[in-house]
């Protein structure tokens, strides 16, 4: 992995035509990732702007900590903003369009064992969400969920939600260099509070780049390469952290995924008193 400083701000025209598709203000514009990393394309390809996430229960996820949620971009994070980069190489045999509709069809059985991923059944599409629960240790899993912010035949953006890990935006694309198609993983976020920066600084990081290369290379193996090998690069955006922001630490699901983890076995033996006396009651009738 390399680490190098970046410029304070990304900047330029066609980053703002694309942050405007998403109601993006004209200063959270100034940090919306170059076009390779969210395409401007197809303008049926972006999600219509939501104002708050709504999603439906679904099995095997808690569901917690989404709906009612808004969006979050990098500039409403907390911590130092990062631009993360995971690459690998497919080979010459495999086209963009094949590797992104490998991708999009098995993404959760390419995550890392212990996390899940939740998405519609329809797959990866414009104004899906996607519900999360995420190891984090002690048996506890970190409940929360993204929204696919863009999807098309050669890429597909997802969105994270207030109390995420991170506010920012991952795009992962496929694309022709040279005689191969090299397939790509692009985070660009910020720490979504001051208890989350903390975490990313003392591990999260490296756990978080461990996390997205074995996501690529079991994609990797899908595809049919012998020895994935993934290459990640980070770079720091901007160093500042914004601490106008720290209160964003209200909404930390990981706080509320403790929370609600302990008090699981209250609410459920409340929710089973509650249904014998509905019963009882009904007996009585």
């Amino acid at each position: 992995m390399t680490e190098t400083a970046g410029p304070d701000r990304v900047t330029g025209p066609d980053r703002v035509r694309s942050a405007e598709q998403i109601g993006l203000s004209a200063r959270e514009a100034a940090s919306v990732p170059p076009p390779h990393v969210i395409p401007p394309r197809d303008a049926a390809s972006w999600a219509r702007k939501v104002d708050r996430l709504e999603v439906n229960a679904r099995e095997g996820v808690r569901g917690t900590n989404v709906a009612g949620r808004r969006l979050t971009g990098p500039v409403q994070g907390f911590g130092k903003m990062w631009q993360k980069t995971y690459r690998m190489k497919a080979g010459p045999a495999i086209t963009p369009e094949q590797a992104i509709a490998t991708w999009k069809e098995h993404f959760p059985e390419f995550w890392p064992k212990g996390n899940r991923f939740s998405g519609a059944l329809t797959g990866i599409n414009p104004g899906d969400v996607a519900l999360l629960d995420l190891a984090i240790g002690g048996g506890v899993k970190l409940s929360t969920g993204v929204f696919v912010l863009y999807a098309d035949a050669e890429s597909f953006t997802l969105m994270t939600p207030q109390g995420h890990m991170f506010a920012g935006w991952i795009t992962f694309s496929a694309e022709r260099e040279g005689d191969e198609t090299v397939v790509q993983a692009l985070v660009l976020m910020r720490a979504n509070d001051p208890l989350y920066e903390v975490a990313m600084t003392f591990g999260g990081h490296r756990k978080e780049d461990k996390f997205w290369a074995a996501t690529l290379t079991a994609l990797g193996k899908r595809l049919g390469l012998p020895h994935p090998e993934v290459e990640d690069r980070n770079v720091c955006v901007d160093a500042k952290r914004q601490w106008r922001h720290a209160g964003n630490v209200w909404q930390n699901s990981m706080i509320r995924s403790m929370l609600q983890t302990i008090a699981a076995p209250v609410t459920g033996l409340a929710h089973l008193l509650h249904h014998d006396s509905r019963g009882h009651d009904s007996q009585a009738a």
